[in-house]
């Protein structure tokens, strides 16, 4: 399949100005973008742009693409190996452990993953692998463990394995019907992720909505194991100099999943929940901006300080700052 498998009514108008970016004293740049906060029981606190049209919310849906398989008869109980299925993994040997030992459950190898060969995404994981002269594979693909959970998923239903990727496989069926239980839309467009599976669009209202209930889920359901999960094993979701790592480490309770494009959405129970998207995909202007509509919601303290601002240099050294506008 190519372009989008379909698309429906209006998307993403775009956002306003939620970042700048500030170097010796002088503002050289500003990153657009829109930012929804939803207090703890999901009525919208705080917005900016546009939080309603549907987004591809990327990576950041992979936590509800999980609940589907887990609701699918995905058979993991070890909470690190749902982290790892709900992963945009960094590429290093814990998480390329973890995938191997998944698929061999199954009787698969890294042959049977539809994902891309790539260098793995951290860049410490990419520069050892390129000094030990290796090159570019399917299981350091940043999305090995959804594809692995995917494959465990279809071979536990008695699904076909071959074509699990596709739209219209009853995997695939079953992940987009837990993703709009869980934002409360129905989906209006789908396309084709980096990692070659559908990405499934929703509104940044929807997004932060799903959070929060995955976080206020009841014990024991799929969702709060799924939430639980990531929680307790931050570095297996990210790696170890992941931002979404570092915050779940930072903030108690803290739920967050970064996506392409710039894109991340995270909730505290009790709290609420935020999801946001810069528009021209610039990681550097997200976490700011997330700390930001993380004090709308009350979630606030010494914890949040490392992330306020992102430095920006100047022959090596800190000369000016990334930092929200909203």
């Amino acid at each position: 399949m190519s372009g989008n498998v379909h698309a429906v009514g209006k998307t993403y108008e775009g956002g306003v100005p939620l970042a700048e970016v500030v170097r010796s004293g002088f503002v050289e740049g500003v990153h657009r973008g829109s930012v929804v906060a939803l207090d703890a029981t999901g009525v919208s606190v705080a917005r900016a742009g546009d939080v309603t049209l549907p987004i591809f919310p990327r990576s950041s849906n992979k936590p509800l693409q999980t609940v589907g398989m887990v609701s699918a008869g995905l058979p993991l109980t070890d909470p690190a190996d749902l982290a790892l299925v709900s992963a945009s993994h960094a590429g290093e040997d814990f998480h390329l452990d973890r995938v191997g030992a998944l698929l061999a459950r199954a009787g698969l190898d890294e042959s049977d993953l539809h994902c891309p060969p790539e260098l793995p995404a951290g860049e410490r994981a990419q520069a050892a692998v390129l000094r030990a002269g290796g090159g570019p594979t399917r299981i350091q693909m940043n999305c090995s463990g959804k594809h692995s959970g995917m494959l465990l998923t279809c071979h536990a239903a008695g699904w076909a394995l071959d074509g699990y990727w596709r739209t219209e496989h009853p995997l695939q069926e079953r992940l987009r019907t837990a993703v709009e239980e869980f934002t409360g839309e129905s989906v209006t467009s789908v396309g084709i992720d980096g990692c070659g599976a559908p990405v499934l669009a929703v509104s940044l209202s929807g997004l932060a909505l799903a959070y929060l209930r995955l976080v206020e889920a009841e014990p024991g359901s799929p969702a709060r194991a799924v939430a639980d999960a990531m929680r307790a094993h931050p570095e297996i979701v990210g790696g170890t100099q992941a931002d979404d790592t570092r915050l779940m480490r930072t903030v108690p309770g803290l739920l967050a999943k970064i996506g392409a494009e710039g894109i991340i959405a995270a909730a505290v129970p009790g709290a609420g929940a935020v999801a946001l998207k810069i528009d021209d995909g610039a990681s550097r202007a997200r976490i700011p901006v997330l700390v930001s509509a993380l004090r709308r919601i009350g979630v606030t303290g010494p914890a949040l300080a490392e992330f306020v601002e992102v430095p920006i240099l100047g022959g090596g050294r800190p000369v000016g700052a990334v930092r929200s506008l909203w």
